[in-house]
């Protein structure tokens, strides 16, 4: 087998990527065997040089990253672990040792702070190399992976870069060290004998685990064959037509131990799904994003939460809005209206199919709504909206549009630029955002609606919500997009009670507050849905604790979070496309597959 497929081959662990058919062999260690090696890989690897604890990495949003290998038969296994985590340039080393030279690799990777090295016994044996890694740990952080027989170390005693060295020769080495980088693994060894007078017995650092690991399910203690019950129920929505596909997500005990893509973007069958395929989130923006903010806000001391809109927006004191408090508002007790007309108030002048200084505002390719549009009309609509059920709980996203003008006139900063910069950023969110387009091609996108009324046309990369479509796709109810590994990260950040990576934020007190529940109204908490206490209900799940929290969105999506089982779900679908339908919930899909994770979570092993 070439070198390609074989490494190819090597990268369908359960739980990192989906099988593939296209791979006639097997990945060399599964299941159990995995979890026993992957206990045999860490008992081997120790971490040297990080007295300035560059290990793991930190400050993502401006740690920018590229990945070298030369000889190493698992690069792509370690450069795939890589960008789980933070977007890493791969370059390949060999090309250098040629024509060019490791000169010419130092000009190529001038512009990143961090430069990740993959060593193999024979790449320490070549002087270039050496030369590129002690050149490069002057000028800027050098990270070195070495796998391979302990002599090598000697090779590498003026390196002054922080090393993980594996003696254990695996694939699984490869997936240990790129996830010990970035803390997904905590390294818990130190060197057992002397191997030259700066490599001495008792000598190494040991880290923690800060994020993510990507595992198999027996690392959890669940057995993958009890997970597959999972394929079915997506198999019956996709042959149903409640989704043309969909992407499952499954994190225990802070392990990524399922994760999968079942079927198309659409029903023609020509874009198969990923793992990394962005989606419309829809409503899970009230609490993925507006509620975020809220909390850290919070924390801050800048949002009272028993502070009035009038406080905040002084375009409220004259209306029935200015006594609404933000509390009212995240528990959907407002009294407010689910929502305001949107394109039935459009009118011939308000659009052009053609972008300018009237017309800025884009809704979709070929339709610009005029300057102001949403002061003029937007706005007023729903501040003269009418208030009928104050203190009843009425589900609404005017309430988060509140809410949106509110915290942009604290942070004087649009929302999106908000999460993007306090959030999604420094968690090491590639994808998570509002205007998804502005960053990747709609093919890395899953439709939703052919709309043939209204912008007569079918919505990919735009928010499908028309309320958030005419805010110019932001707007604290909907318009965040990403993908399921990025969901995951964000909440396991809450899981962890706001801890993420080293860095705290939220704190945890805050996250209890607006993960439990509130009022006798309702069952919800703070922005957050929780799980019903009406048992015939069985919401999100009959198998749910009580601590469950999380939200839904209308695209076909959820999150679900449940402390006392340490478990994240996460669902992606676009079940609007190509028309709005029921059966994704008719069906259950999304609830019977949290129950299936809840079976196999109890049968164990």
């Amino acid at each position: 087998m070439k070198r390609s497929k074989r490494n190819a081959c090597l990268l369908l662990l359960s739980g990192f990527i989906i099988f593939s058919s296209a791979c006639a062999q097997n990945p060399p260690f599964t299941g159990r065997a995995y979890v026993q090696e992957q206990k045999a890989v860490e008992q081997s690897t120790v971490l040297l040089n990080n007295e300035k604890q560059i290990i793991p990495l930190q400050n993502l949003e401006v740690n920018k990253i590229a990945s070298v290998h030369f000889f190493s038969r698992d690069f792509m296994a370690f450069d795939s672990l890589l960008n789980k985590y933070a977007k890493v340039t791969s370059f390949n080393g060999n090309e250098y040792l040629g024509a060019k030279t490791t000169a010419a690799l130092s000009m190529d990777t001038k512009f990143f702070t961090t430069l990740i090295v993959q060593l193999t016994d024979i790449d320490i044996a070549n002087r270039q190399v050496i030369d590129f890694i002690t050149t490069n740990q002057k000028i800027k952080n050098v990270v070195v992976s070495y796998i391979g027989a302990s002599p090598g170390l000697i090779k590498l005693n003026d390196i002054t870069a922080p090393i993980l060295w594996s003696e254990r020769q695996s694939v699984v080495s490869s997936f240990f060290n790129a996830q010990a980088i970035f803390g997904g693994v905590a390294i818990t060894q130190k060197l057992t004998k002397t191997f030259t007078p700066k490599y001495v017995a008792g000598g190494g650092f040991l880290t923690s685990k800060t994020r993510l690991q990507y595992t198999v399910p027996e690392d959890a203690g669940v057995s993958t064959s009890n997970l597959q019950a999972i394929d079915k129920i997506a198999a019956e929505a996709i042959s149903n037509r409640a989704t043309p596909g969909c992407v499952v997500m499954v994190i225990k005990d802070g392990k990524v131990i399922y994760n999968k893509a079942y079927g198309y973007h659409a029903y023609d069958n020509k874009i198969a799904n990923r793992i990394d395929d962005i989606y419309d989130l829809a409503s899970m923006t009230k609490i993925t994003a507006t509620t975020m903010e809220a909390m850290q806000l919070y924390d801050q001391g800048k949002l009272n939460l028993d502070s009035t809109a009038g406080t905040y927006l002084p375009t409220t004191r004259p209306t029935n809005k200015r006594t609404l408090t933000v509390r009212e508002l995240l528990e959907h007790q407002a009294g407010l209206i689910p929502d305001i007309p949107t394109f039935d108030k459009i009118k011939a002048g308000d659009y052009r199919s053609d972008s300018s200084a009237a017309y800025p505002t884009k809704v979709n390719d070929g339709y610009y709504l005029r300057k102001n549009y949403f002061e003029d009309v937007m706005w007023p609509a729903m501040l003269n909206s009418a208030l009928k059920t104050r203190g009843q709980y009425v589900y609404s996203d005017v309430g988060m549009c509140f809410l949106q003008q509110i915290f942009e006139t604290i942070t004087a900063t649009p929302e999106n630029v908000y999460v993007q910069k306090q959030f999604y950023d420094p968690l090491g969110m590639q994808t998570a955002g509002f205007l998804p387009l502005n960053r990747f091609p709609a093919s890395r996108i899953p439709p939703t609606e052919d709309d043939k009324r209204d912008r007569r046309t079918l919505i990919d990369g735009y928010v499908h919500d028309p309320t958030a479509a005419l805010m110019g796709g932001v707007a604290g109810h909907a318009g965040l997009f990403a993908s399921a590994n990025d969901v995951g990260i964000i909440y396991q950040m809450m899981l962890n009670r706001g801890t993420y990576g080293g860095v705290q934020y939220v704190k945890p007190e805050t996250v209890d507050l607006f993960t439990a529940k509130q009022t006798d109204v309702s069952r919800r908490g703070l922005g957050f849905d929780r799980w019903d206490p009406i048992a015939e209900r069985h919401y999100p799940s009959k198998l749910a604790s009580p601590q469950t929290y999380g939200h839904t969105g209308f695209t076909g999506t959820c999150v679900w979070v449940d402390p006392k089982v340490n478990l994240v779900y996460i669902f992606l679908s676009n079940r609007v496309h190509p028309n709005v339908g029921n059966k994704l919930s008719s069906l259950n899909i999304r609830p019977r597959i949290q129950d299936a994770i809840y079976d196999a979570i109890a049968a164990g092993l």
